[in-house]
Protein backbone atom coordinates (compact mmCIF):
# COMPACT_ATOMS: atom_id res chain seq x y z
CA UNK A 1 0.00 0.00 0.00
CA UNK A 2 1.10 3.54 -0.62
CA UNK A 3 0.75 6.37 1.89
CA UNK A 4 1.04 10.13 1.74
CA UNK A 5 3.09 11.37 4.67
CA UNK A 6 2.63 15.15 4.90
CA UNK A 7 5.03 17.45 6.74
CA UNK A 8 3.17 20.19 8.61
CA UNK A 9 5.12 23.33 9.45
CA UNK A 10 3.92 25.94 11.92
CA UNK A 11 6.12 28.73 10.63
CA UNK A 12 8.93 28.18 13.11
CA UNK A 13 11.50 28.76 10.39
CA UNK A 14 13.47 26.84 7.81
CA UNK A 15 14.88 23.47 8.64
CA UNK A 16 18.28 23.36 10.27
CA UNK A 17 21.29 21.48 8.93
CA UNK A 18 20.76 18.89 11.68
CA UNK A 19 17.18 18.37 10.51
CA UNK A 20 18.30 18.21 6.86
CA UNK A 21 20.88 15.57 7.73
CA UNK A 22 18.31 13.56 9.71
CA UNK A 23 15.84 13.70 6.80
CA UNK A 24 18.57 12.59 4.37
CA UNK A 25 19.38 9.63 6.65
CA UNK A 26 15.69 8.76 6.95
CA UNK A 27 15.32 8.90 3.16
CA UNK A 28 18.27 6.54 2.73
CA UNK A 29 16.69 4.14 5.25
CA UNK A 30 13.41 4.19 3.29
CA UNK A 31 15.25 3.51 0.04
CA UNK A 32 17.27 0.65 1.53
CA UNK A 33 14.06 -0.93 2.89
CA UNK A 34 12.22 -0.59 -0.43
CA UNK A 35 9.70 1.82 1.12
CA UNK A 36 10.69 4.96 -0.84
CA UNK A 37 8.45 6.09 -3.69
CA UNK A 38 8.90 9.87 -3.87
CA UNK A 39 9.42 12.89 -1.64
CA UNK A 40 9.58 16.62 -2.00
CA UNK A 41 9.68 19.86 -0.10
CA UNK A 42 7.36 22.76 -0.81
CA UNK A 43 8.13 26.45 -0.79
CA UNK A 44 6.61 29.03 1.50
CA UNK A 45 2.84 29.33 0.94
CA UNK A 46 2.86 33.14 0.62
CA UNK A 47 2.98 33.21 -3.24
CA UNK A 48 0.28 30.51 -3.49
CA UNK A 49 -2.97 31.10 -5.34
CA UNK A 50 -6.20 29.16 -4.93
CA UNK A 51 -8.02 28.69 -8.22
CA UNK A 52 -11.67 27.70 -8.51
CA UNK A 53 -12.69 27.40 -12.14
CA UNK A 54 -15.61 25.03 -11.59
CA UNK A 55 -18.29 25.84 -14.13
CA UNK A 56 -16.01 28.55 -15.58
CA UNK A 57 -16.17 30.75 -12.47
CA UNK A 58 -12.57 31.92 -12.90
CA UNK A 59 -12.15 32.70 -9.19
CA UNK A 60 -8.51 33.23 -8.15
CA UNK A 61 -7.69 34.02 -4.53
CA UNK A 62 -4.30 35.01 -3.12
CA UNK A 63 -2.81 32.55 -0.68
CA UNK A 64 -3.44 28.93 0.27
CA UNK A 65 -7.00 27.65 0.44
CA UNK A 66 -6.99 27.61 4.25
CA UNK A 67 -5.86 30.54 6.37
CA UNK A 68 -3.80 28.95 9.08
CA UNK A 69 -0.53 29.28 10.93
CA UNK A 70 0.26 25.73 9.81
CA UNK A 71 0.93 24.74 6.22
CA UNK A 72 2.08 21.81 4.12
CA UNK A 73 5.87 22.06 3.92
CA UNK A 74 6.68 18.79 2.18
CA UNK A 75 5.71 15.17 1.78
CA UNK A 76 6.78 11.60 1.26
CA UNK A 77 5.04 8.92 -0.74
CA UNK A 78 5.92 5.67 1.02
CA UNK A 79 5.20 1.99 0.67
CA UNK A 80 4.06 0.20 3.83
CA UNK A 81 2.40 -3.14 4.46
CA UNK A 82 -0.39 -1.64 6.56
CA UNK A 83 -1.49 1.40 8.57
CA UNK A 84 0.51 0.39 11.63
CA UNK A 85 3.74 0.31 9.65
CA UNK A 86 2.84 3.61 7.94
CA UNK A 87 2.20 5.23 11.33
CA UNK A 88 5.53 3.93 12.64
CA UNK A 89 7.31 5.35 9.58
CA UNK A 90 5.41 8.60 10.11
CA UNK A 91 6.71 8.78 13.69
CA UNK A 92 10.27 8.33 12.40
CA UNK A 93 9.66 11.02 9.78
CA UNK A 94 8.39 13.41 12.47
CA UNK A 95 11.51 12.90 14.55
CA UNK A 96 13.76 13.33 11.49
CA UNK A 97 12.27 16.59 10.24
CA UNK A 98 11.22 17.90 13.67
CA UNK A 99 7.72 18.69 12.41
CA UNK A 100 4.21 17.31 12.81
CA UNK A 101 3.27 14.61 10.30
CA UNK A 102 -0.03 13.49 8.82
CA UNK A 103 -0.26 9.94 7.41
CA UNK A 104 -3.00 9.05 4.92
CA UNK A 105 -3.46 6.05 2.63
CA UNK A 106 -3.85 6.43 -1.10
CA UNK A 107 -7.15 5.04 -2.32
Amino acid sequence: MQFLVSVIDDGTGPETQVEQDAVDAFNEKLKAAGRWVFAGGLGDPSPARTIDDRAGRGLVTDGPFVESKEYLAGFWIMEADDLDEAFALGAEASRACNRKIEVRPFL
